[in-house]
């Protein structure tokens, strides 16, 4: 299905990975895994060719299907359930079938005969396709994935980012394909919609590779799993489930450890006897080879395998504000006919902690925007109190430029000079000629990294945090995590991780849509990942 051989990726200046050979074939189900940076991501789009590599080669056999981080494929006019049926070419069908029905109507006789011939051909071929059968499969696999009829009969163009990548998801579910490639599936599905894919991906009988944070997901479903090592810029396969492959890799660590600790005192002791030998003429050409032997041990042998670094995160010292920095009073928002909500008022203490729960699609995002001045809402106001500073993490990292570099993005987020913004961007992971990168071929873990960073610098007295754990390796949640225990100023959190919800320690809880505000209980953490 997927075969690479010999391959090399760089990025500017710096080799992600080289002389990486692998197969992936029908059942195989891989799980690639690493820290955030390694080359995960831009690994994934040159299987899908959407990357070209520096050398080797990517052949892929039968039907492919690819999830990237960030979709934004198709017609933005286009009918979002049209754009999932697509993918078996049906969508095109259906709507030639529209226009010859149409024309049958025609008053030109000649026009609506050929028309009549037209829709018959065009319609055997559909129903040979199964097509009425596939429209119904299509909608369901959306439905599973929380996108009901009213987002599936909109326009692509006037989704949400989250709601595109659903899109996106139930499309490669519905093409059937013989492969398929999965960036973090998991983000933006509520809990019932992980619970089903983790179903059928379980049940999915082509090659799979996926990269997720997701432990759960990638434990019940890969049989494989590919660890990127940007320390060695290689892949260490292990043919093994997940929990296998946790116990493999710390038994290969012990085991390296071991030789290289046998090898260093052998050589230890070859070099002291090469040094005593060395100081008699006689000996010196035994002394030679004692010293060559020893180098000999050392260079046959894998040096540690050096720990990945993580993002030294640490939010911001707030500045001074007055007691009550963030008000909203009487908001509301629809969307065309679409109520989202109505009429909340909402009074943000200094150093308060507010966690926001609802299903997709209750508002919550949107509100967090309207707070954040991003959007406008239809009635209502929202107003700073005195010293009032904000700072806003969007999870699909809008406030980020992407046709700017990492740099410049800093340097636009806060009154810096370039050797502090690079000193920040520093303790991010972002060193070198890494901050000359354009924003945009960022991987989703590094824009998170990059969104935190200017926040950091930002000096917010009220954080509003929108997902703020998505695409984070294990090592950079748990940095996430402690920055928010001890953050001094006010907080307002969406998420579905349990987890970073417990770590900010929230007083209240505001349930949406309704705005039905709660003081926070152990009770509500039940309803974390399932809203």
């Amino acid at each position: 299905m997927l075969a690479v051989k010999d391959l090399e990726i760089r990025v500017g200046a710096r080799t992600l990975m080289s002389g990486v050979t692998f197969r992936v074939d029908r059942g195989d189900k891989v799980g690639l895994v690493g820290r955030n940076g390694a080359g995960k991501t831009t690994l994934t789009k040159v299987l899908a060719g959407d990357l070209l590599p520096a050398a080797g080669e990517v052949t892929r056999k039968g039907v492919f299907g690819y999830l990237p981080q960030d979709p934004r494929a198709g017609d933005p006019e286009q009918r979002a359930l049209d754009h999932i049926v697509d993918a078996r070419d049906l969508g095109r069908i259906s709507r030639q079938l529209k226009t010859a029905q149409e024309q049958m109507a025609d008053p030109d006789p000649k026009v609506a005969e050929k028309a009549m011939k037209r829709f018959a051909r065009l319609t055997d071929r559909f129903e040979a396709m199964d097509g009425y059968a596939a429209e119904a499969e299509a909608s369901s696999i959306a439905h599973n994935l929380a996108l009901e009829d009213r987002l599936l009969n909109m326009p692509l163009g006037t989704l949400s980012g989250g709601q595109r990548r659903r899109v996106e998801l139930a499309r490669i579910l519905f093409t059937q394909a013989d492969t398929m490639v999965l960036d973090e599936p998991t983000n933006h599905l509520d809990h019932d919609s992980v619970m089903w894919l983790r179903d059928f991906l379980k049940k999915y009988q082509g090659a799979l590779i996926v990269i997720s944070h997701d432990t759960r997901l990638i434990d019940e479903t890969v049989n494989r799993v590919f660890y990127l090592d940007a320390n060695r810029l290689t892949i260490d396969i292990y043919n093994m489930g997940w929990r296998h492959y946790l116990r493999q890799r710390q038994a290969d660590e012990e085991r390296r450890r071991r030789e290289r600790a046998n090898a260093e005192k052998k050589a230890t002791q070859l070099q002291q006897q090469a040094a005593r030998f060395g100081a008699k003429a006689t000996k010196a050409a035994a002394a030679h080879q004692m010293q060559r032997r020893a180098e000999r041990l050392l260079d046959g042998l894998e040096g540690p395998r050096q720990t990945d670094r993580v993002a030294n995160i640490r939010f911001p010292k707030p500045a001074p504000c007055g007691k009550t920095p963030l008000m909203a009073r009487g908001i509301s928002k629809s969307y065309g006919s679409l109520e989202i909500f109505t009429s909340i008022d909402l009074a943000i203490d200094r150093g308060s902690r507010v966690v926001i729960l609802g299903l997709n699609g209750a508002g919550k995002t949107t509100l967090l925007r309207i707070l954040a001045g991003v959007d406008q809402p239809d009635a209502g106001e929202v107003v700073l109190g005195h010293g009032a500073k904000l700072g806003y993490y969007a999870q699909e990292h809008e406030t980020l430029d992407p046709d700017a570099t990492l740099l410049a993005n800093m340097l636009a987020g806060a009154d810096l000079t370039e050797r502090e913004a690079r000193s920040v961007l520093g303790s991010f992971l972002f060193t070198g000629d890494d901050v000359l990168k354009l924003a945009g071929v960022l991987s989703g873990g590094e824009k998170t990294r990059l969104a935190l960073a200017r926040l950091v610098v930002s000096s917010a007295n009220v954080l509003l945090l929108d997902e703020p754990t998505n695409n984070l390796d294990p090592a950079s949640r748990e940095q996430i995590l402690d920055a928010l225990r001890h953050y001094e100023g006010a907080v307002i959190m969406v998420s579905h991780d349990e987890g970073a919800v417990l770590a900010l320690n929230p007083e209240r809880v505001l349930i949406m849509p309704e705005a039905t505000e709660d003081i926070w209980t152990q009770d509500y953490a039940e309803l974390i990942s399932l809203a």
